[in-house]
């Protein structure tokens, strides 16, 4: 019984398991016969744009920044013409700014508190807007306005105030705090990488030419030591942003197995690299834009023209950007071979028109800089350490030191216009710091959070410190100096003047065309013997091939559209809004 129970057990198990073999088979035949059809792949947006309501609120804060940024620099602009009126000029501009721009922030931040209004993005200072739309129009004029002769003839100097000089304070400010914090005398600094601390001594070592340049001018220094002075503050800036990229481009890569002497050497490499060929670029952009308007004559279409130029002025910009090079040092340097070249293929019209511009537009852009960087006070949390603060200040100020008086010295012992000590503490003292530190400072890539705050933080204090106290203290400084001097300097002292603006504008320089046509102009370089090396071969070669010689019908055509254009101005301020013509015998006068 209990066998046959059995039996019909392994009968019934054998039937269900070959119904479930079955059904397993039908199953996958099935799953196999089945074609499958896959999901369509999600489309990918043609641009990553903001849509519907967050666009709209993207859209109205961009309104409100640029409505807010208009509103400072107008605001500024009238400060500025309120100095030149009441002849307030032993302020400088950029210690007014600043002040304005604190005041400005101190009021916003009373709204704020007071909940009736939330302007906190709008007064932040973004460093993406600092070096992609106000500092190159501004490095752009510097080299465009730039006086060329004593620039080239001073070159070897002003090389070795702004690369080598530079590269000293970047090194004694740098290294300072990183032996500092490993005797554990700057808390803050103990067991950081040394690359972040050379990236800010780089950063901090970029100086404002600014005030230097009018202390200069009301000492009535020597125009060739102005010129070296000016020279190394131009390239100053340059030099330091590469300096500062070159730190944060090791600070960023795995350098654990390399020494310190193949990291000297990897660093120079990559620093000579961004130098020389950002330089490279930007005076090939300069002389493809002489070659162009040379052959390609836009004369008698300004806008047109001026169009081009505004083209090639930005150009090597982007592009130096674009392959990884420093845009800065590109666009610089195509300022000043633009300059030297360009600017005598075009019209006179363009010409007048061309340099004004610029100096416009460069006035606009550092007004906001020096505004948004009083601004910036209020803008964003702050880490504050009192040691690091003054010991930053301690090496900037030696750094500094260390590097104008040792280099002077030097160049004493091969220049024929001989720097006296008091030039050389001038020199020192008006290492003004600008906008370049701080927006350099937001863009080091520091972990944690709180070391950027305290990097950006110490470089607002240094900078307003060299501002308002340095820069504020040239006039005295000035009044100081000036006891020692002869009865005819000391009468001098109301015409010293520390207003850039109202420099600029009271002439208009090398926007007018030389009056030699090409048979003149090669009469007159044989004429010259005294021209040696690079000035010998630019006026030789250089010059004939990239710029335009005159003709007489050139000549007539110019001084006609001129004396058109003054015409029409006289016109039109004699007629005054009302189109009255009350004075019509002063129209003969031209």
């Amino acid at each position: 019984m209990f066998c046959s129970q059995r039996t019909d057990l392994l009968n019934n198990s054998s039937n269900d398991t070959d119904h479930y073999s079955n059904e397993t088979l039908h199953t996958a035949a099935t799953t196999a016969v089945k074609p499958t059809t896959p999901a369509p792949p999600t489309p990918k947006p043609i641009l990553p744009v903001q849509t519907g309501v967050k666009a709209q609120e993207e859209e109205q804060s961009s309104g409100l920044t640029i409505f807010f940024s208009l509103l400072v620099i107008g605001i500024c602009i009238i400060l500025v013409h309120l100095l030149i009126k009441f002849k307030l000029h032993f302020l400088p501009e950029s210690v007014a700014v600043v002040s304005l721009g604190i005041l400005m922030g101190g009021f916003i931040k009373i709204i704020e508190f007071q909940e009736l209004a939330n302007w906190k993005e709008e007064e932040m200072f973004r460093p993406n807007m600092f070096f992609l739309l106000l500092l190159p129009p501004i490095i752009f004029e510097s080299g465009y306005s730039l006086h060329k002769g004593n620039f080239f003839q001073n070159i070897g100097s002003i090389t070795l105030f702004a690369v080598i000089g530079t590269a000293i304070s970047a090194f004694i400010v740098g290294g300072g705090i990183y032996f500092l914090g490993q005797v554990r005398i700057i808390a803050a600094a103990v067991n950081d990488c040394r690359c972040h601390y050379f990236a800010f001594g780089s950063l901090i070592s970029a100086v404002d030419p600014v005030a230097t340049i009018a202390i200069f001018n009301a000492l009535n220094v020597d125009p060739v030591l102005n010129m070296l002075v000016f020279g190394e503050s131009i390239l100053n800036d340059a030099v330091s942003i590469v300096l500062t990229n070159t730190a944060e481009g090791f600070t960023r890569s795995d350098n654990s197995m390399v020494t310190g002497w193949d990291t000297f050497l990897q660093a120079l490499g990559y620093f000579l690299k961004m130098f020389f060929g950002s330089a490279a670029l930007g005076t090939l952009t300069g002389l493809i834009s002489a070659f162009f308007l040379k052959h390609f004559d836009l004369r008698k279409t300004p806008s047109l023209e001026f169009g081009m130029m505004i083209i090639f002025a930005y150009l090597p910009y982007g592009l130096a950007e674009g392959i990884k090079l420093s845009g800065i040092m590109s666009i610089l340097f195509a300022g000043i071979v633009m300059s030297h070249y360009t600017h005598h293929n075009l019209s006179p019209v363009t010409q007048i028109l061309m340099q004004q511009t610029l100096r416009t537009v460069a006035f606009m852009c550092e007004t906001c800089v020096f505004a948004f960087l009083g601004l910036s006070i209020f803008s964003f949390p702050h880490k504050f350490e009192i040691s690091f603060v003054i010991w930053c200040i301690v090496l900037v100020l030696l750094g500094r030191a260390v590097n104008i008086f040792p280099l002077s010295f030097l160049l004493n012992f091969f220049r024929d216009h001989k720097i006296t000590p008091k030039m050389m503490f001038i020199m020192w003292f008006s290492g003004l710091r600008g906008a370049i530190p701080y927006a350099l400072s937001l863009h080091l890539g520091l972990e944690p959070i709180e070391k950027r705050q305290l990097i950006g933080t110490t470089t607002i204090i240094i900078v307003l410190f060299t501002i308002l106290f340095l820069g504020g203290g040239t006039m005295p400084l000035i009044r100081l100096m000036d006891i020692e001097e002869s009865q005819s300097r000391r009468k001098s002292k109301k015409d010293i003047n520390l207003s850039k603006t109202q420099k600029m504008g009271n002439t208009i320089e090398s926007e007018h065309l030389s009056e030699l046509t090409e048979e003149e102009y090669e009469a007159h370089i044989y004429q010259r013997q005294d021209l040696k090396g690079f000035l010998w071969l630019d006026a030789k070669y250089l010059n004939p091939f990239f710029t335009r010689r005159l003709t007489q019908e050139d000549l007539l055509h110019g001084r006609i559209q001129m004396k058109t254009l003054t015409n029409k101005w006289y016109e039109e301020v004699r007629q005054g809004p009302s189109g009255s013509e009350d004075d019509d015998d002063e129209a003969e006068i031209l």
